[in-house]
């Protein structure tokens, strides 16, 4: 449920963050849960393969090319779906700075999750030695 909450709150948060810029569209809020779809893809598959690829680069500019990194991710996003259209690179790059800082005020607002439970099946194991 947290995760369907959170996803839904990025969503909407896409939505105002479009409205804020002027070079970015949604076109509806099911382009937004598609673009937090594919970014949340991305960023699971594209983004460790280009961040172990520029190591260099980043450590020489202290990390800021990870900004350019998500401005790619928000680029590539935005050329793959219909009813989210960014403007130019610049205005990728903002947005991923702002949609950053509302993934972060979401995480706070959800707060941590909820601790697993393991389940054991079949005999527990004892501590006892026979």
């Amino acid at each position: 449920m947290r995760t369907i909450t959170k996803f839904i709150l990025i969503a909407l948060a896409i939505m105002g963050i479009s409205w804020l810029i002027p070079g970015v569209e949604v076109i509806s809020f099911t382009s937004a849960l598609w673009v937090a779809l594919v970014l949340a893809i991305l960023n699971l598959i594209v983004k460790p393969i280009l961040i172990v690829l520029t190591i260099p680069v980043t450590i020489i500019t202290f990390g800021l090319f990870l900004l350019v990194i998500n401005g790619l991710m928000i680029w590539m996003a935005g050329a793959w779906i219909r009813g989210f259209h960014v403007e130019t690179f610049w205005k990728a790059i903002l947005f991923s700075i702002l949609l950053s800082a509302a993934t972060y005020l979401i995480e706070n607002l959800l707060g941590p999750p909820p601790p697993r439970r393991r389940i054991y099946y079949g005999e527990t194991r004892s501590y006892r030695h026979e």
